[in-house]
């Protein structure tokens, strides 16, 4: 009998989701639980599966059961299986109406304002498609992404992190800045430079994030260290609140100014940090196939994103 089909015949659906539910459990017994299936019946799916493939997918011990590099292998590929499992099914749902369904959208901080507005001009057209919004950094978000929890990401992208399995289509292109509160003495003075700054009190992303190694790059290619950093946080949001009526400076997108929340006291500090500019983009998965609410969602970022760039 040949791979296709020993697949065909004996490898099920349902015996994968079993070891996803398995793995994600980290014992029989609560996955015996949340699949109303004994534990008999899921160590012999396991087992014949195991047996088929000739290989070891779990680990047993006492303390419960964990992914041989096997398994973690097939779990990882059983997810794609699944989520194209379900796409189908909701082209199948959307195929007479695909102005309906909903849109899981990953973004950064600095990009939720212009996310918004997108979101606000497509709901005026196509009211039923609904969307679940995730913030948080980029290394998270293109992992979730992976994983098939979202269905497309908004944020920077440079050609440091492309991957072959990924697509980015660029929206509009953002720069960097110090920027402080607008009564810091430090928005009135001209010509500043990096070196000029290293003394002040500072908020930065940590510089094991996305951002932070951005941030990183720019004093980098002055030939200076980080500043001494007051408070590490990956939340633009504490940032901000750090920022408004004190001393503290952080390096954020210039996109920020333009938040209506932030016009009143928000100011860029007219400091040199040299060429920051990186591209905004719509980050999906290569040769996944995206539901028509995903389409007409990319279909009206890139409409808002041509205003919003003008």
């Amino acid at each position: 009998m040949n791979w296709d089909d020993r697949i065909g015949r004996r490898l099920r659906l349902k015996d994968l989701h079993t070891l996803q539910m398995v793995a994600q459990a980290g014992s029989m017994a609560k996955a015996s639980q949340h699949l109303a299936l004994s534990q008999p019946a899921i160590s012999k799916a396991i087992a014949d599966m195991e047996h088929m493939l000739g290989a070891p997918l779990l680990d047993r011990s006492a303390r419960g059961v964990a992914l041989t590099e096997h398994g973690r292998v097939l779990v990882e590929r059983t997810r794609i299986i699944f989520d194209e499992v379900k796409q189908g099914i909701k082209e199948i749902e959307h195929l007479s109406d695909p102005a309906q369904g909903e849109v899981r959208i990953g973004t950064i901080e600095p990009v939720s304002a212009v996310l918004s507005g997108i979101i606000c001009r497509i709901t005026q057209r196509y009211p039923r498609i609904s969307y679940h919004v995730t913030v948080g950094d980029t290394d998270m978000l293109v992992r979730m992404l992976r994983e098939r929890a979202l269905d497309v990401v908004l944020t920077r992208w440079h050609a440091l992190t492309q991957a072959d399995d990924l697509a980015a289509e660029t929206l509009y292109r953002s720069t960097l800045a110090v920027m402080a509160d607008k009564d810091h003495p430090l928005v009135a003075r001209r010509r500043l430079a990096l070196p000029d700054l290293m003394g002040e009190q500072w908020t930065l992303s940590p510089p094991d994030t996305f951002l932070g190694r951005v941030v990183a790059d720019l004093f980098e290619r002055r030939k200076l260290p980080l500043p001494r950093n007051t408070v590490t946080t990956t939340s633009i949001f504490m940032r901000l609140n750090l920022m408004a009526g004190s001393r503290f400076l952080s390096i954020l997108p210039t996109t920020l100014l333009r938040h209506r929340s932030n016009k009143a006291w928000l100011r860029e500090i007219r400091a040199d940090v040299g060429d920051s500019s990186g591209p905004i983009a719509a980050i999906t998965v290569k040769n996944r196939r995206g539901s028509g609410a995903v389409k007409l969602f990319q279909d009206a970022s890139r409409a808002f994103c041509k205003e919003f760039r003008s």
